[in-house]
């Protein structure tokens, strides 16, 4: 938590859908009485001190949901919904407004999380033209692509973490992506693996975006937009398989960025207009950019903080922990930021990628780990494992973290340390 935090005046109670142990802890530090609704198997002894009321349940069922957060509100009133993780945004705003209670719109919400209104959205209001189209079929490509040319990217209207993103450069691409998208609808999805049950139902196809992709994470205060960070990433995957699409996966990050402050300025701008244009006003944004030879262009965006450990490096290097402000936004219980932070140093994410196949060997983990540049490595297979081809996030065999005393060592110590744990796979019978 940053040290500028302190918790003011009475305490609100709030419900918190979903997230993380650590989000309900900061709530408490805060100073917020807390009723926390979470999945059954997400919830155990070690939330007790920090929850004064929980519904376990399926949060995601918003029809079951809402009568159960209704008659608890009629009796234990809270001040506000709020959540930290993708799949309770749109519960938690579906709960502010049938109660009556502040918090971000339904409408907001939606066209953050539905790419295809958001395009037209900012289509409407002559914000980052971006050229795309809901596609189901096959022919549907072939429109786009006479239309607009090659190349393109179909991915999903709705979810994230580059889960269903195609790259389509040539005719024999066009020709087979409809029917690799579709087929997404056949596999058989892990619980948390998919924010909505028709996600591959439909897809939105776009022009290609040319250039270095970035993003920019924001705390908004009442409408007004403070840019806490940039993060710039690396792009990496393997495989245009009929699950994901090549080079879509974000395979590193660092903070800040390394473009010029000029270009990041007019970028810093474009999103402030995106997030005023999609009526955002409290909380965490996410927001991904691309540096066209046009200009800025936005890609998407989440009211959250983003994935891939951002959050942390934010920390390290600007000295933010985003998370008690996004809980306490609106609430009176922190101080708003005023200004961006300055960063003070370098801080790197990177994926650890072995080659796909069983893993028989995991070394080096014990020296890593030692090292006075790491921050945290996470390594989530062990021998008997199989680690698949990198289509998407889940793909990864685990993470790390560095610090360093810019951005440029701090990728240089991730790349160092990330081939210095040792996960050797041979290939599968």
């Amino acid at each position: 938590m940053s040290n500028d935090i302190q918790p003011t005046g009475q305490r609100p109670r709030v419900l918190i859908i979903g997230g993380k142990l650590d989000h309900v802890r900061k709530a408490r530090e805060l100073g917020l009485d807390v009723i926390h609704a979470q999945y059954p198997d997400a919830y155990d002894r070690g939330h007790w001190p920090h929850v004064d009321q929980a519904l376990l349940l399926d949060y995601g069922d918003i029809d079951g949901f809402l009568p159960l957060a209704r008659a608890l509100h009629e009796s234990y009133p809270f001040r506000t919904a709020m959540s930290l993780t993708e799949f309770g945004l749109l519960p938690t705003a579906r709960i502010n407004e049938a109660l009556g209670l502040d918090g971000e719109s339904v409408a907001t919400v939606e066209l953050l999380l539905d790419k295809w209104q958001m395009r037209r959205h900012l289509a409407a209001k002559g914000i980052s033209p971006v050229a795309s189209a809901v596609g189901r079929s096959t022919q549907d490509v072939r429109d786009f692509v006479a239309a607009h040319g090659l190349p393109v990217i179909v991915k999903p209207v709705r979810e994230s973490g580059s889960l269903g993103v195609f790259f389509v450069r040539d005719a024999a691409d066009v020709d087979s992506v409809a029917e690799r998208y579709l087929s997404l609808n056949d596999r058989e999805w892990a619980d948390g693996d998919v924010a909505f049950a028709d996600s591959f139902e439909e897809f939105l196809i776009e022009e290609f975006l040319e250039g270095p992709c970035f993003s920019v994470e924001t705390l908004s205060f009442d409408g007004r937009h403070v840019v806490v960070a940039t993060t710039d990433r690396e792009l990496g995957g393997t495989g245009f398989d009929g699950f994901g699409g090549t080079g879509f996966v974000e395979v590193a990050a660092w903070q800040p960025s390394l473009h010029p402050a000029e270009v990041m300025g007019e970028a810093e701008q474009l999103v402030r207009d995106f997030l005023d244009a999609v009526g955002l006003r409290y909380g965490p944004a996410h927001t991904e950019v691309v540096l066209t030879p046009r200009g800025p262009r936005i890609m998407e965006s989440h009211n959250r903080i983003g994935g891939g450990r951002i959050n942390d490096m934010a920390q390290i290097v600007y000295g933010v922990d985003m998370e008690p402000y996004a809980l306490g936004a609106g609430l009176g219980v922190v101080e708003p930021l005023t200004a961006s932070p300055a960063p003070r140093g370098g801080a790197s994410f990177r994926f650890l990628t072995p080659e796909p196949g069983r893993v028989v060997e995991v070394a080096g983990v014990d020296s890593v780990r030692a090292d006075p540049a790491c921050v945290e490595l996470h390594v989530k297979v062990q021998p008997g494992d199989v680690v698949p081809p990198l289509t998407w996030n889940e793909d990864a065999a685990g993470h790390l973290v560095v610090r360093g005393a810019d951005a440029t060592e701090a990728i240089a110590h991730g790349r160092r340390l990330a081939e210095a744990v040792r996960i050797r796979t041979e290939p599968v019978a």
